[in-house]
């Protein structure tokens, strides 16, 4: 079990890693693309007058470039598609690296008896969140699927609406496990809280820190 678990935790950050760098490559072409070919008239105009060939050479890769950037409409679609996996995605593992913000100052003025029972409440709204939009999700990936609407740019490559949504249902049903883990962790006292990020610790840290440096 303990293996299957870090196989998952493993693929979950190598997932996230492929997404931020499939987005960051597809930008990073398209924008290249879009102003290299200017570069290529300029060196053609600058041999226009001297050698006729070599000037008619690179208008032609300045044109090939051109037309290849004008055939990247799918891009943009594509970044978002992936942007919008990415969030889903990382919905799960924020839950799993305690990195949504938690606000709690309150909270933790209680005794830990009271944080406990505190934080079995706002696990099981967090899971009743998160169900609800997992079963609705699911029943609108299944319209998509019948309806068979190819997604915007994208449906050239035979990618339908449905492919890009799926990210949905799947993301809100792994939050659901994450918290589930949350609860039975914090039934078992292994956990006080939901261990949430607390950015006011975190500065304190920081600033002791940089005391101690000085």
């Amino acid at each position: 079990m303990n293996a299957v678990r870090l196989i998952w935790d493993r693929f979950e950050e190598g997932f996230i890693v492929f997404l931020l760098t499939a987005m960051t490559l597809v930008t990073f072409v398209y924008v290249i693309l879009n102003n290299f070919y200017t570069l290529f008239y300029r060196i053609g105009e600058y041999f226009s007058e001297r050698s006729e060939g070599a000037s008619e050479f690179f208008y032609s890769i300045g044109d090939f470039i051109l037309d290849l950037v004008q055939t990247m409409t799918w891009s943009n679609a594509l970044t978002k598609a992936l942007f919008a996996w990415l969030i889903f995605f990382g919905l799960a593992y924020g839950v799993r690296i305690g990195g949504h913000i938690g606000v709690d100052a309150l909270v933790k003025l209680a005794s830990r008896p009271t944080q406990r029972i505190i934080a079995i409440i706002a696990c099981i709204f967090s899971l009743g969140y998160a169900g609800l939009l997992s079963v609705a999700s699911f029943e609108w990936i299944s319209t998509l699927m019948g309806a068979g609407i190819g997604a915007d740019d994208l449906g050239q490559f035979g990618i339908k609406q449905w492919h890009i949504a799926v990210i949905v249902p799947i993301g809100f049903t792994l939050v659901f496990v994450r918290f589930l883990e949350i609860l039975v962790r914090i039934l078992r006292y292994e956990q006080v809280g939901l261990g949430l990020a607390d950015e006011a610790a975190d500065a304190m840290k920081l600033s002791e820190t940089e005391e101690s440096k000085q």
